[in-house]
């Protein structure tokens, strides 16, 4: 697994510099920005697997910041981390897809913790993406298995020829390629 990559955004340097050191010495890559806007221009040029942000900043807020992000990458995960939450703002982030909602000031344990957890469902989630666009074919019959419409491992086994007419729209002729031939046809 590599190294995870997290940018910590907040408006308040101290912040931004012991957290980043204390999540530094737990093995993460930390990239930090003072505003909303650096965040996003850090995001468009390099690869995070999770942003936490600050809740409320001049310019692009941590609201703002999320929803842009959810538009870049959907699976990158966010936290927002603020000293001004209440449920009303809990609801609002995690309606608009944050992975969290902390209050400040956290549990730097804890937080790395809850970061662990963010991971280790990540990583699972990735894993899934991978295997959804593996396409089942029986290793005897050939047949292949159309999950299409239906839960993944419950669609109709089907002959090959009747899949690609399925998808494909195409319509199908037997032939016999020059090495079945060659291998087929005594001289």
């Amino acid at each position: 697994m590599h190294k995870k990559a997290v940018l910590l955004v907040d408006d308040e340097q101290p912040i931004l510099q012991s957290l980043g050191n204390y999540l530094e010495r737990n093995a993460l890559d930390v990239k930090s920005a003072l505003s909303g806007e650096d965040a996003l221009v850090d995001f468009r040029t390099s690869s995070f697997d999770l942003v936490i942000t600050d809740l409320i900043m001049t310019g692009i807020n941590g609201i703002e910041l999320l929803k842009e992000i959810k538009k870049i990458n959907q699976e990158a995960g966010v936290f927002i981390l603020t000293g001004h939450g209440n449920m009303d703002r809990a609801i609002e982030a995690l309606r608009c897809g944050a992975d969290d909602f902390i209050q400040k000031p956290c549990d730097a344990e804890e937080l790395v913790l809850k970061m662990d957890r963010f991971f280790t469902k990540q990583e699972a989630l990735r894993k899934i993406k991978i295997y959804e666009k593996f396409l089942p074919i029986c290793m005897y019959c050939k047949k292949i298995r159309d999950d299409s419409g239906t839960q993944t491992g419950k669609g109709k086994w089907m002959r090959m020829e009747e899949y690609l007419c399925l998808k494909c729209g195409a319509d199908l002729t037997h032939g016999c390629c020059p090495e079945c031939f060659a291998a087929h046809i005594p001289d």
